[in-house]
């Protein structure tokens, strides 16, 4: 079941996607190399209960195990999805880091995540990140009342798959409201005019997860950790949106995320 949002409950749904911007801003400030992603995981969880919320992911379920350990997800380089935190993963020079934040704020959730470059970045990899980066904006702006979901994933595809990157297929963006996880799912890959038709009122989490190399992936015996089958790096970025008078309204922000990591990496 589709839930649409009404007027206050976007604007509640904003105040809880700009403090996992603000949250992505403060775990932006301490990466670098020799920080493990435990050190990231607890400053997150700090920050978030500091200001009057959950870490939506601490604790989330998984149909195939255990619940989730970490308040965030740290990727890190041929990972694509669900790192969880831990202080054998040290960061070193070059690698790049997604970092994936939830928060349940007044009843309403809020999901981002941004990958960091951690020091000197090779530039296929900076084009990586550039691309997929763009990639959620072409979704976007395809994420306007009338269009489809298939619109959606259209306009990721086509961007990524153009420049010889892979599309992830078993992870998609998602509906989210009072709960993290809401109908519709929303794919990274589809048709034109095919899918759900995208209504006033209605919030979704848009997430390209894009690979270097070939899409298929993998998931690691801790039943939460997937990695690219081929080794090759992969990026991820996301932002919640609601559809409000009838165009994109991005609720979630990387303002000061790229303000800081502009300033680290100069």
């Amino acid at each position: 079941m589709i839930f649409l949002k009404t007027e206050d409950e976007i604007e509640l749904m904003r105040a809880a996607n700009m403090l996992v911007a603000a949250t992505l801003a403060e775990v932006g400030k301490a990466i670098r190399p020799g920080v493990t992603t435990a050190q990231l995981d607890r400053l997150a969880e700090e920050f978030i209960r500091d200001h009057g919320a959950e870490p939506t992911f601490k604790g989330f379920p998984n149909p195939y195990g255990g619940p989730f350990p970490g308040s965030v997800c740290t990727s890190v380089n041929d990972v694509v999805v669900h790192g969880v935190p831990s202080e054998e993963t040290v960061l070193r020079d070059g690698d790049i880091i997604s970092v994936d934040c939830g928060t349940l704020l007044n009843g309403y959730n809020g999901d981002s995540c941004y990958t960091f470059s951690v020091g000197e970045v090779s530039p296929e990899v900076q084009l990586l990140l550039k691309t997929t980066k763009e990639s959620l904006y072409r979704g976007i702006e395809a994420a306007v009342a009338g269009h489809r979901i298939g619109d959606i994933g259209y306009a990721v595809q086509s961007h990524c798959e153009a420049q010889g990157y892979g599309v992830v297929r078993e992870f998609v963006g998602h509906g989210i409201g009072k709960a993290m996880h809401e109908d519709p799912q929303v794919p990274n890959f589809g048709r034109r005019g095919q899918g759900k038709q995208l209504k006033n009122g209605l919030c979704i989490a848009i997430e390209p997860m894009i690979t270097m190399g070939s899409h298929e992936i993998y998931m690691m015996p801790d039943r939460w950790t997937i990695r690219t089958r081929d080794g090759r790096p992969a990026a991820h970025f996301e932002h919640t949106i609601a559809i409000h008078h009838g165009k994109a309204d991005i609720l979630s922000s990387f303002e000061e995320v790229e303000r800081i990591e502009s300033e680290r990496l100069s």
